[in-house]
C-alpha cells in the first residue's frame, strides 16, 4: 500500500474534524496536511456571547495546534490556486501535490457588495465585530436597533434570530431611560424557511416574546449612514439608530477560479458522499451547495443551511470514506442530512431544533420548548470543542453523548 497524501484546505470546523478523524483512522505513514491562513481558531457560535459580554476573546480562541491530533501537519498559508486536474494546490509559500483533497474553505463575508453597509453596520459574524458591537451596546442610549439579514445565503440559519433576542435581552437588562426597539429584517418569508412553516411560526413567537419586531420579505438595497436610513427593494426607507448586519456571503475567489463552483459560486457536491465532479476531491461545509427536497418559493429550491453542525457531520463522513479507500477496509459512511441548532433566547435559555433535512417531501424539523437545558448543552459543547484532545475532552464527549441519549436525540460530536 503506497503512502498517500491527504490535503485539507481550511482549518475551521470541517477541516479540523476531517484532519482529526483521518489521523485517528489512518496509519502514521500516510500524510495529513492541513492548510489554514489563521492559526488562531475562533469558536464562532460564542461570538453572540462575546457581543453581550458573556465571554472574553481569550475564552473562545485557541491555537489551532492545540485542537488537532499529533501527526497532522499544519501549514500556515493562503491558498492561491487549486488545480483539480493535475492534483496540485499552490499557496503563497509552497506547492503541494495530493492524492486526496478536501476543500473546507468556508464562506467569505462581503459587506462591501451592498452600498453603505460596510461603513455603517456592526456585525457579530466576526470576532472583532462582536467585540466592537459589545462596546456599542454598552454605549447605546435608546432608539431603534435594526438587525438585518442583508442577503442570502448566510451561515447559521438561527443566528439572526438569536442575535436579535440576545440584543433585546441585553438592552432590557440595562434599564435604559429611553425606550429601545429591536427589529429584525430579512429577505426570507419567515424565520428559517428551510425548516418549514410550523417551526418558523414558533421562532416568530419566540421573537415576539422578547419584544423583537419581525419584518420578512425585506431585501436590503443600500444603507445611508449619514441619515441613518435603510433602503429595501420596493419599500419606503426605514430609519435606524444602531445597525447590526449579517453581511453578504460569497465563496472564496480561488474556488471560483478553479472551475469547481456552480453559477452562484458554491461547490456542488454529491449530497451523501460530498464528492465533487473530480475523483478523490471532496468539498464540505459552508463552501458547498447541497439541494434539498422542496422549495421555499415557487422558483427557489431549498438548500442545506450553512452551519457548523453540518460541516462537522460531513467531515466525519468524508474522512471515513477516504480512510476506507486508502486502507481497503469497507465503509458505508455517508452524510445523512441530520442536524440541530440550539437557539439562544436570552436569560440563559435556549430552544432546540432537530431533524432530518433530507426528509421527503421536505425537511422534517422539530423545535423543542425553550429552557435552560438547551443553553447548558450549548455551553457544554463550547467547552468540549475548545478542549485539547485528551482526558477532559473525552469526559465532556461522554457527557454529551449520554445527555443526548437521555433526551432522545442524536448529537454529532
Amino acid at each position: 500500500m503506497a503512502n498517500k497524501t491527504v490535503l485539507i484546505l481550511g482549518g475551521g470546523v470541517g477541516g479540523m474534524v476531517t484532519a482529526n478523524e483521518l489521523r485517528r483512522l489512518l496509519p502514521k505513514e500516510h500524510r495529513i496536511i492541513l492548510i489554514e491562513k489563521n492559526l488562531q481558531h475562533e469558536f464562532a457560535p460564542s461570538f453572540l456571547w462575546l457581543m453581550t459580554g458573556g465571554r472574553k476573546k481569550e475564552q473562545i480562541t485557541r491555537n489551532l495546534a492545540e485542537l488537532v491530533k499529533l501527526g497532522v501537519e499544519i501549514i500556515q498559508g493562503i491558498v492561491v490556486t487549486i488545480d483539480p486536474t493535475n492534483r496540485v494546490v499552490q499557496t503563497d509559500g509552497k506547492l503541494f501535490n495530493f492524492d486526496y483533497l478536501v476543500i473546507a474553505l468556508g464562506a467569505e463575508l462581503a459587506p462591501g457588495t451592498i452600498p453603505g453597509l460596510e461603513e455603517s453596520a456592526h456585525t457579530y459574524y466576526t470576532l472583532e465585530g462582536a467585540n466592537k458591537l459589545h462596546q456599542a451596546l454598552q454605549e447605546f442610549q435608546g432608539g431603534k436597533v435594526a438587525v438585518v439579514v442583508s442577503s442570502l445565503p448566510y451561515k447559521c440559519p438561527g443566528a439572526p434570530h438569536e442575535g436579535a433576542m440576545l440584543i433585546a435581552d441585553y438592552l432590557n437588562q440595562r434599564n435604559l431611560k429611553n425606550p429601545a426597539e429591536v427589529h429584525l429584517f430579512t429577505p426570507e418569508p419567515l424565520p428559517m424557511p428551510v425548516a418549514g412553516p410550523e417551526l418558523g411560526e414558533m421562532v416568530k413567537s419566540m421573537l415576539q416574546d422578547k419584544g423583537v419586531s419581525f419584518h420578512p420579505l425585506h431585501k436590503l438595497a443600500k444603507v445611508d449612514g449619514v441619515s441613518h436610513e435603510l433602503s429595501f427593494e420596493g419599500k419606503e426607507p426605514i430609519p435606524y439608530d444602531l445597525l447590526v448586519a449579517i453581511p453578504p456571503h460569497r465563496s472564496p475567489q480561488v474556488v471560483r477560479d478553479a472551475g469547481l463552483s456552480n453559477a452562484a459560486g458554491w461547490i456542488s457536491v454529491d449530497r451523501s458522499t460530498l464528492q465533487t465532479g473530480f475523483e478523490n476531491i471532496y468539498a464540505l461545509g459552508d463552501v458547498t451547495a447541497v439541494s434539498l427536497p422542496g422549495k421555499w418559493k415557487p422558483d427557489v429550491p431549498l438548500m442545506l443551511p450553512k452551519a457548523g453542525v453540518f460541516a462537522h457531520a460531513q467531515a466525519q463522513a468524508v474522512a471515513r470514506q477516504i480512510a476506507a479507500d486508502i486502507t481497503g477496509i469497507s465503509s458505508q459512511s455517508m452524510f445523512a442530512g441530520n442536524g440541530y441548532c440550539m437557539l439562544e433566547a436570552g436569560e440563559n435559555k435556549a430552544g432546540f431544533a432537530f431533524g432530518d433535512f433530507y426528509g421527503e417531501p421536505s425537511p422534517k424539523i422539530n423545535l423543542y420548548n425553550t429552557g435552560r437545558t438547551w443553553h447548558l448543552g450549548k455551553v457544554l459543547f463550547e467547552q468540549w470543542w475548545l478542549s485539547a484532545p485528551g482526558l477532559k475532552r473525552d469526559v465532556l464527549h461522554l457527557a454529551m453523548v449520554l445527555g443526548s441519549k437521555i433526551l432522545g436525540i442524536h448529537i454529532v460530536v
